[in-house]
């Protein structure tokens, strides 16, 4: 049996990837495609009590690399638990945010560095890595302004537009460090085009089989 597909799904908050994600996999799945879908941090039971920590409100006296520590400790259970025998088993896997995501906020939405962000999760998905990633590009201000929205906001969620400044620049390196692999989305879009262009891209990928 083929391996299956890894696509993950990345942006900055307020992008729409939970939305959006959700949609292809339903699209996929009306198209007879055996789909995964799962989240990071989370996707399964102890993936979600250490995503339960790490955006907690209360947790403001939680150091950067404590974080950092703990999104790669989730990624790495949730990767040998889920992700990997959902791929050996031939399926696609669509997962909500992932490696990209860690080298971003904390490499240099925390000013970690993205090599040494890199390094810590290295130990952890031992270079499995997606085969293709959509990237749902949104300003920070954007992004923001439609979190304002939500009724709960995590402790990331609240933030200062400082940090999420970073973060979306911290994209735009990943994006250009891994472009082969990315896919960039104009998540400004009406969230309908967002969700038919995101699919048309993840199709281009698993029609290739």
């Amino acid at each position: 049996m083929r391996r299956g597909w890894f696509i993950t799904f990345e942006g900055p908050d307020g992008s729409g990837k939970t939305t959006v994600s959700t949609s292809v996999v339903e699209k996929l799945k009306e198209f007879g495609y055996e789909v995964v879908y799962t989240r990071e941090p989370g996707g399964i039971d102890i993936a979600e009590q250490i995503r339960r920590v790490i955006l907690d409100p209360k947790n403001t006296a939680m150091d950067a690399k404590t974080e950092a520590l703990l999104y790669a400790a989730s990624r790495r259970q949730h990767l040998v638990e889920k992700v990997l025998p959902a791929l050996n088993e031939g399926k696609i896997v669509i997962c909500d945010r992932f490696v990209d995501s860690s080298l971003a906020y904390q490499g240099v939405g925390r000013d970690l560095g993205i090599d040494e962000v890199y390094s810590i999760n290295r130990f952890a998905i031992e270079d499995v890595m997606p085969d293709k990633t959509i990237y749902l590009n949104l300003s920070a201000a954007e992004g923001l302004s439609r979190l304002s929205n939500r009724e709960f906001k995590d402790r990331l969620d609240q933030e200062k537009i400082d940090f999420h400044l970073k973060v979306v620049d911290g994209y735009k390196q990943v994006v250009e460090k891994y472009k082969d692999r990315m896919v960039i989305i104009d998540a400004s879009n009406e969230v309908e085009k967002v969700i038919q262009d995101a699919f048309e891209a993840v199709m281009n990928v698993v029609r290739v089989r």
